[in-house]
């Protein structure tokens, strides 16, 4: 009996740089950058194929609704054609005027919320509305007024800032595409203690990213730095070393130096390891009188 292709786990860009999984059972097997028309919420949407086989396995990992025991539930129903492209460039040429629609009837309901973004699904049976507010907004009204100018159904979706600035892209302070754009999977919480482990300033115009919240980057090098601190003595306590009692005043990981305060004020940086000669010497002469 002849066996069927085997099913293929792709990952799938949509506009925002929104990414999901499906199953592929077409062939030949679909290759990175093909279009593919994709099940959706109620119908069907169109995006570029952006990882395959192995790659997108390991993508997979990376986020939590993401499960490798079982394939996703949703399929790619077949690759796309010509005309299915030009149909989904010219809903995008669209959204621009929606957008536009969108936040003049904002402005009629008197709603305090900012329009983000607008997104098609590629058949048109939804309407997508990102957007962004300080607190909770009843937007019922809004919906229904969307509903009944655009007849199709209506999803306002809230967004934090984070991800507003990971739909819309940009260019961080490296001078690269945002990380949340790019290859980060989950933003994961950002906290001032990140800064403060790794002894970067706190003037927030340096640890800020494009979304006016601390860089995603501050967690990447933030376990090297907990476990490297724990070969120093913490900043504040008072050691014993040849001089007397010092007290440490800060230290550099990557110089592997310490910087203590003497008995009279004055100030004195010294190797880690001899720092650990001294105040070793100095419990032994202590046990020895």
């Amino acid at each position: 009996m002849c066996r069927g292709p085997e099913p293929q786990l792709i990952e799938v860009l949509f506009k925002g740089k929104r990414r999901e999984f499906f199953t592929a059972h077409v062939v030949p097997p679909v290759r990175v950058r093909e279009y593919v028309v994709v099940e959706a919420d109620r119908g069907q949407d169109l995006g570029m194929v952006s990882a395959v086989g192995a790659l997108a396995k390991t993508k997979c990992q990376a986020y939590a609704e993401c499960d490798l025991n079982s394939m996703p539930g949703r399929k790619v129903l077949r690759r796309a054609a010509p005309v299915d492209v030009e149909r989904a460039l010219g809903l995008r040429a669209e959204e621009g005027d929606v957008r536009q629609d969108v936040r003049r009837m904002v402005l009629e309901h008197k709603l305090k919320m900012k329009i983000s973004d607008a997104e098609w699904q590629w058949d048109r049976n939804k309407l997508i509305i990102y957007f962004t507010a300080d607190k909770r907004v009843d937007f019922r009204v809004l919906v229904r007024s969307l509903a009944k100018q655009y007849r199709t159904r209506i999803e306002l979706k809230q967004i934090g800032v984070r991800d507003e600035a990971k739909r819309l892209d940009g260019v961080g302070r490296c001078g690269r595409e945002l990380c949340s754009s790019n290859w980060l999977p989950e933003l994961k919480p950002v906290t001032l203690q990140l800064a403060k482990d790794q002894s970067l300033s706190l003037n927030p115009s340096q640890i800020s990213g494009a979304c006016g919240r601390l860089m995603c980057s501050l967690r990447y090098e933030h376990d090297f730095y907990v476990q490297a601190r724990k070969r120093f003595p913490k900043e504040g306590r008072q050691v014993r070393t040849e001089v007397g009692e010092e007290t440490v005043v800060s230290v550099s990981i990557f110089a592997t130096r310490v910087t203590l305060r003497g008995p009279s004020g004055e100030l004195r940086t010294i190797g880690l390891e001899d720092l650990k000669r001294e105040t070793a010497e100095a419990r032994r002469r202590s046990r020895s009188s």
